[in-house]
């Protein structure tokens, strides 16, 4: 049987428009049997999306996540543009984490995921209502090597000293 991706997957009919856009567009950017990869997906047909989409590398043997793209407000939210890094590097104990289990879980099934919860904004920041929507990305068709996410908050964090206009 072919891998599709989205067999038995449903979002809720509540989800916010972009997360039902992105899923939309991964639905039609899908090749006719298995999963679209990285080859299919061109940010220029969704540019209203991006500053909410965020791609991660996975490796396997040992299991790895790389952070391969973060967009603007979830550079934001976090606080630090982790692009290019490892998510073990970023964050020591991630390897036990809830986050690793789930990444991998999404890997190895090759099946979309959606979930509404909250997100802490930086390392100390308060909790935050969040959506987010993970999908599968394969080269191949068949073996996940990026999941591709996106994560919309209620609020975003003020930004940084750093980055705020002077009131002079």
């Amino acid at each position: 049987m072919a891998i599709t991706g989205s067999e038995r997957f449903l979002l809720p009919a509540d989800c916010a428009p972009k997360i039902r856009a992105l899923y939309d567009y991964w639905l039609s950017i899908h090749p006719g049997t298995g999963l679209p990869g990285r080859q299919h997906f061109d940010p220029v047909d969704i540019p209203a999306l991006l500053p909410n989409i965020w791609m991660i590398d996975v490796a396997r043997e040992p299991w790895r996540f790389r952070f391969r793209l973060l967009g603007t407000e979830i550079v934001t939210f976090t606080g630090r543009d982790g692009t290019g890094r490892w998510l073990d590097e970023i964050y020591p104990r991630f390897g036990d984490s809830a986050a690793f289990r789930f990444y991998r879980g999404c890997a190895e099934s090759g099946r979309p995921s959606y979930r509404r919860g909250s997100a802490h904004a930086g390392l100390e920041g308060k909790p935050v209502a969040a959506e987010q929507l993970t999908l599968p990305l394969a080269a191949d068709g068949e073996t996940v090597d990026i999941l591709l996410m996106m994560t919309l908050y209620a609020e975003l964090p003020p930004p940084p000293e750093r980055y705020r206009e002077s009131e002079d």
